[in-house]
């Protein structure tokens, strides 16, 4: 039987915010329109512009809202030009636009009308100045039962507003990012809430995908280090675990997925006369 795979983050999103326990990590996001883009940006200073199917962080777009001006459609003077009202902010490209409809036309170029989402932009936290998220790895064990098997960080690249190794990031253990911020009692404490929040988004998901075998979750830790759900991978890249210190982990990671039939077992050597 096939491994499962849900392409649609909207789908994914829709089922975890059934779940009272799941609901409050997932932050506000709706189906990407005018109205939606408004609105999102009048209650946030930042909101993220993704598309609804797609992987490695590509087509992710940033927008700050630079200015508390009460009319949307002011445009520049030829005299006094008043601040740019939104920065967006996509790759290493950051432009201005003074409202919000050409904010929305700028960003449909770059949709060409694909199903896109706008999600509430949580804060990250730094590692060297720069901004990181974590992924959180769950897999059916060899009996067939839920497990967290790993857990590390992405540090975005300089410039850069994603995380992912595609993009230039660099991978980091999750211990080593939360040394600034906490202690190794308070590390431990959070990597178990993380771990049990990975296994419930998998038991979740499992209602309406029975033949899903494994999640990675995306997370996000904001200024207070709350976690944020920021998507849910079900064909997630195993290999960035094989850049941990402790080599134990990707080992597991590697078996279970040989065991549910996403990895090939290594072909057995022959031996010689």
């Amino acid at each position: 039987m096939s491994i499962q795979k849900v392409s649609s983050k909207w789908k994914k999103m829709k089922i975890l915010l059934k779940d009272k326990y799941i609901a409050p990590y997932n932050p506000e996001t709706r189906k990407y329109s005018l109205t939606a883009l408004e609105q999102m940006c009048q209650i946030y200073r930042t909101v993220y512009v993704k598309p609804e199917q797609g992987t490695h962080g590509k087509g992710i777009m940033r927008i700050e809202r630079t200015s508390e001006a009460t009319d949307h459609t002011d445009e520049p003077s030829s005299k006094d030009v008043p601040n740019a009202l939104y920065k967006l902010h996509y790759v290493k490209k950051k432009e201005l636009y003074y409202s919000i409809a050409d904010l929305h036309k700028a960003i449909l170029k770059r949709t060409r009308g694909k199903s896109y989402l706008v999600q509430r932009g949580i804060p990250l936290l730094k590692y060297q100045q720069r901004p990181f998220d974590l992924r959180v790895m769950v897999q059916r064990n060899l009996s067939g039962n839920w497990e967290a098997t790993g857990i590390i960080g992405k540090v975005a690249a300089k410039g850069k507003i994603i995380t992912n190794i595609n993009g230039g990031g660099r991978i980091v253990s999750f211990e080593q990012l939360m040394m600034p911020y906490l202690t190794k009692a308070q590390t431990a404490k959070l990597k178990k809430e993380l771990f049990v929040l990975g296994v419930r988004t998998a038991k979740c998901m499992e209602k309406t995908y029975p033949r899903i075998k494994e999640i990675g979750l995306d997370i996000a830790l904001d200024g207070q280090i709350k976690p944020w759900i920021l998507e849910v991978n079900t064909s997630p890249g195993l290999y960035v675990f094989g850049y941990l210190p402790d080599k134990s982990i990707y080992r597991k990671i590697k078996k279970y997925a040989i065991a549910y039939g996403r990895l090939k077992p290594a072909p057995k050597s022959k031996s010689t006369k």
